[in-house]
């Protein structure tokens, strides 16, 4: 337990300056997403923004990845919207500390160690098709109040800020890296739309929309979720709360293995998991609607230098800062900022190399990294996507290996046939393994010979039973030859399932000649 309670990292240098005006651009940049994903599951801006400061802090003092930034994101706004429809936010707080105790479960459990099963061009589809999610998701900010597009005036002056921000952030880093070009972009369209008093959408114009007066608050105030605590509000808020478990997890440790290529460290799953899940349970009985780790933001970190705890930290404390003294100040922000923002994000975010390697990569990969590539920008569900991603990669595998087997054959100056076998003895490859043999002609005594292959499941070995069987009824006699120990640990224990015809051995009934 206490691996998963060392507060501080101090292993590495810390650059306080970059870390303190990283985490400020982090902050400013935290507002709009957590108001945006509060509204999109009914809630009240604050409890977007109570979520970001406690899910952000807690997650940068426990978490396994500094320079990651977590709070309220989308993937999680979506699980929780209808349960907030149909149940009201108190139902949403349950559901967010049951997510959490069950994320700490798995990272004690040390489940992270699953994402070593997410093949790269399916890590490949997520980044993509989240760079694809965030930049079109931007276009909303060229609409006004009614939904309907900006024209000519409104247009110009929107998409010329917009502009403006994308080329400081471009630009900036040539000429200087002495702060960070995302807040040096802020502060200036900022600072232009204030001397100049253009008239632009803004924070307040955001917040307004969700039928709030702002954003101002207090400390996240300590609260037990009122609802009715019986075996059928369990039964009502499990599966909302499996599902957003999966989708944090999913998302945040997809999230700490981009981070870890992009700084070339190693980040730890496990801790990550639990830190994760106390932050949702805090989360809960601190009035937010949980989260996860989120990668536009965590990119802007990271691309502005943080690599340390402290960035994290400071983000979500000067989040509270601004919610609990400069709420005024803050809601005069400029979208245009935030909007240029995010759309560099996305392109930064989009694997470009992917285009590269396409006439490299397995036709089979590339159909995998294009597939969740539509999956994750057509559904917005990147747990979704992820999950679709490795199934048809792990079928894709094993079609592949099916078809990989191999028996080559061979008499001696005895008479005795061998079919000494290559690849894995799987359920996909049973078929092809069958067709191999040719029961009727083969001399009275065979060997099969599975020093180049391994019996791995229980189809393979039915089709040992089968093949021994039909040998049998023949009146010959099979030998079973260089199988692997957990082979033959297999074999015996389907013992009493499945009865290999072979009775020369009395323990796994076979001869295992080596």
């Amino acid at each position: 337990m206490t691996k998963y309670l060392n507060l501080f990292d101090f292993s590495q240098k810390v650059d306080y300056k970059t870390e303190i005006l990283s985490g400020l651009t982090v902050a400013l940049a935290l507002i709009p997403e957590a108001v945006a994903f509060a509204m999109i599951a009914g809630l009240s801006p604050l409890t977007g923004l109570y979520a970001a400061f406690v899910m952000g802090f807690v997650t940068s003092v426990l978490g396994g990845r500094p320079g990651m930034i977590s709070g309220a994101t989308g993937a999680v706004a979506v699980v929780l919207v209808v349960l907030a429809k149909t149940h009201g936010v108190e139902y949403i707080f349950a559901t967010v500390i049951l997510a959490g105790i069950i994320q700490m479960a798995a990272g004690f459990m040390k489940l992270g160690k699953l994402m070593r099963l997410v093949p790269h061009p399916v890590i490949f589809g997520f980044v993509n098709g989240l760079a694809i999610i965030i930049g079109t998701s931007q276009l909303a900010q060229f609409q006004d109040g009614s939904g309907n597009w900006l024209t000519g005036t409104p247009l110009l002056i929107f998409g010329g800020l917009v502009l403006l921000t994308m080329l400081i952030i471009w630009g900036l880093p040539k000429l200087t890296k002495a702060v960070p070009s995302s807040l040096v972009a802020i502060l200036t369209i900022w600072g232009i739309v204030a001397a100049l008093n253009i008239d632009t959408t803004t924070v307040r114009d955001i917040v307004l929309r969700s039928g709030e007066d702002g954003i101002a608050g207090s400390f996240p105030p300590f609260h037990i979720p009122d609802i009715i605590w019986s075996w059928d509000t369990l039964v009502l808020i499990l599966p909302y709360a499996g599902i957003m478990a999966a989708v944090g997890l999913i998302e945040s440790l997809l999230t700490l293995n981009i981070i870890d290529e992009i700084t070339e460290t190693r980040g730890r799953g496990n801790k990550e998991a639990v830190a994760q899940g106390i932050a949702n349970v805090c989360s809960g009985f601190f009035s937010g609607m949980g989260g996860c780790a989120m990668i536009g933001q965590s990119l802007i970190n990271v691309s502005a230098g943080a690599r340390a705890r402290l960035s994290g930290i400071f983000a979500s404390l000067m989040l509270l800062v601004f919610i609990m003294f400069g709420a005024s100040l803050i809601e005069q922000m400029p979208m245009a900022a935030l909007t240029g923002l995010m759309i560099m994000v996305a392109i930064g975010t989009f694997e470009w190399a992917s285009f590269r390697t396409v006439n490299k990569m397995p036709k089979s990969d590339i159909f995998v990294m294009v597939l969740v590539t539509l999956v994750t920008a057509i559904l917005h569900n990147l747990a979704v996507a992820v999950i679709v991603g490795v199934i048809i990669a792990a079928l894709v595998f094993a079609w592949d290996n099916a078809k990989r087997i191999r028996a080559r054959k061979r008499t001696d100056e005895n008479g005795v046939k061998y079919y000494e076998i290559y690849g894995p003895l799987f359920f996909g490859s049973v078929s092809v393994f069958n067709s191999k043999f040719d029961v009727l002609n083969d001399p009275d005594e065979v060997v099969i010979d599975f020093a180049e292959s391994r019996v791995v499941d229980m189809s393979a070995i039915e089709a040992l039973n089968k093949i021994t069987e039909r040998y049998q009824k023949q009146g010959k006699t099979v030998h079973l030859k260089h199988l692997s120990q957990d082979c033959r640990r297999l074999l015996a224990n389907a013992d009493k399932i499945i009865d290999v015809n072979v009775l020369e051995d009395p323990k796994y009934k076979l001869v295992t000649d080596v």
